[in-house]
């Protein structure tokens, strides 16, 4: 179960290194080249919430099995892709198999462990959902570097030939419900509502948002569907979104901090990998290689706190991960170009960290209150609410960028005339004399890069004041049952 997360959470990063080389085979613009990270997210979203339906149709061990042989092909059609709409289709096939994966694992370790138990096990599980997205530059780089940016498809075949035998003899089938119903409307609704708001937030930077035509249609028929989802919630005999779940108070916590914690995890990986590459001009494999401290502590940092759950209890862990996040937020809002490779790995190590302490006693948290037969249902939602935060993050930190690099280029640029005396030192104007043709080039050149470098501050400031914002959360949520540590039975 741990292979299969890990595999699922290391597709979600693996392309980032690789998307300049598919733009180059693919011959696609930057916003084009994207729809290959945020079409699998979207898909992953929307077929999360029906999870609890089909596995109770159809049997959890049968779904697991055949989400991973379609999560297996589907990559190697990927890998296989010659045209930009063939390799956006097939990712979207990875997204709709994928997405059984990681809320039938999670449900399946709380029936499978006792609850003196789960502490432990799901350390192990917590570091294959955040490990994931921490190997994936890493990995993505050497097999784009000395192989092919196809390869970060195909790796995925050993692994899922090894998952689905693993899973065939480990697992045995649990009962079906054939009578099991799906609100077929609610599910339609709410995937017209996220389809809809992740287009708009996709072509909205290159449409220029609501002067566009297309812009508006997308975002009334995403305010139509959530409208449609929201009715139908609170007046089917049996919704898709269970009211029982919205009423239980740590489940609704436990969700809304999830959110945000998947909206920092991608946006802060999707826009390292970018700043490594273009600003610092390192090459791909060691961009890659430069993430690496975070992997390492994702890992330390699940291993401490399934030992300390069982003593601290979650919510004090849930704090220290919080703040370690926002510190290491804190810390690259304060990146230049010029920061040192040390200064790279202790941030990036703070951040992993952070993560894992709060992924763990989120996630005990999350389902402690709930009934069992609420569990797989529960756990779709759950991991829905961090696909949609990472997607969105993606795509809101990405269009922030490009605006933001415009307003800060075009207010630096208000400074650059014949008064400045910054302008007026004879080093200064042998390189950035704006009245030579090289000189204004230069000049030109070093405000778009001042521009974009305050652009990526930003970005980071804005996930800062969220993770501060979902922090006041933690006083709301009830303690789970007590559980037994491991060293005290």
């Amino acid at each position: 179960m741990v292979m299969a997360t890990l595999m699922f959470s290391l597709d979600g990063t693996i392309a980032n290194v690789a998307l300049p080389y598919m733009r180059g085979t693919m011959s696609a613009s930057q916003d084009e080249i994207n729809w290959v990270l945020t079409s699998y997210l979207v898909a992953t979203a929307i077929m999360t919430a029906p999870v609890g339906f089909f596995a109770a149709r159809f049997g959890r061990t049968r779904l697991f099995i055949l989400s991973v042989s379609g999560f297996t092909l589907a990559s190697i059609l990927c890998g296989a892709a010659q045209t930009l709409d063939q390799i956006v289709f097939f990712r979207i096939l990875q997204g709709v198999f994928g997405a059984p994966l990681v809320p039938l694992s999670q449900a399946l370790i709380f029936d499978l462990y006792a609850p003196e138990e789960r502490g432990s096990v799901m350390s192990l599980w917590v570091v294959g959902i955040n490990l994931g997205p921490i190997l994936g530059p890493t990995v993505g780089g050497w097999l784009t570097e000395d192989y092919s940016w196809r390869w970060v498809f195909y790796i995925n075949v050993p692994l899922g030939i090894a998952t689905a035998v693993g899973l065939w003899f480990s697992l045995k089938e649990t009962s079906t419900d054939k009578t099991s119903k799906l609100d077929w409307l609610g599910f339609g609704a709410l995937s017209l509502a996220v389809g809809g708001l992740q287009t708009v937030l996709d072509r909205g930077e290159t449409l220029d948002w609501f002067n566009s035509p297309e812009i508006i249609v997308e975002t009334v028929l995403a305010g139509l569907g959530f409208y449609i989802f929201m009715v139908q919630s609170a007046l089917a005999p049996k919704p898709f979104l269970s009211p029982r779940l919205l009423a239980d108070i740590n489940f609704v916590v436990g969700t809304t901090i999830y959110f945000v914690i998947g909206l920092i995890l991608y946006a802060t990986l999707a826009l390292l990998a970018p700043y490594l590459q273009e600003m610092m001009n390192y090459p791909v494999i060691t961009s890659g290689v430069a993430m690496a401290p975070r992997g390492i502590g994702t890992m330390l940092a699940g291993f401490i706190a399934g030992r300390m759950v069982g003593r601290t209890g979650v919510r004090p862990l849930i704090f220290l991960g919080l703040m370690l996040t926002a510190y290491g937020l804190q810390r690259t809002t304060l990146w230049t170009p010029d920061v040192s490779e040390s200064d790279i790995a202790v941030t990036s190590f703070i951040q992993g960290a952070g993560a894992s302490f709060i992924t763990l006693p989120l996630a005990i948290l999350t389902f402690s209150t709930l009934a069992p037969e609420m569990r797989t249902e529960a756990a779709g939602v759950y991991n829905l609410s961090r696909n949609m935060g990472s997607s969105i993050g993606i795509s809101v930190t990405g269009a922030l960028l490009v605006s933001n690099s415009q307003v800060n280029q075009a207010l630096i640029t208000e400074f650059i005339n014949p008064f400045n005396r910054a302008l007026q030192s004879p080093l200064v104007e042998r390189f950035w004399n704006p009245g030579t043709p090289f000189g204004a080039a230069a000049l030109d050149s070093e405000i778009a890069r001042q521009a974009t470098i305050i652009a990526y501050n930003d970005d980071y400031k804005l996930m800062l004041l969220l993770t501060l914002a979902v922090t006041p959360l933690l006083l709301l949520i009830r303690p789970p049952p007590k559980q037994v540590a491991p060293g005290e039975r």
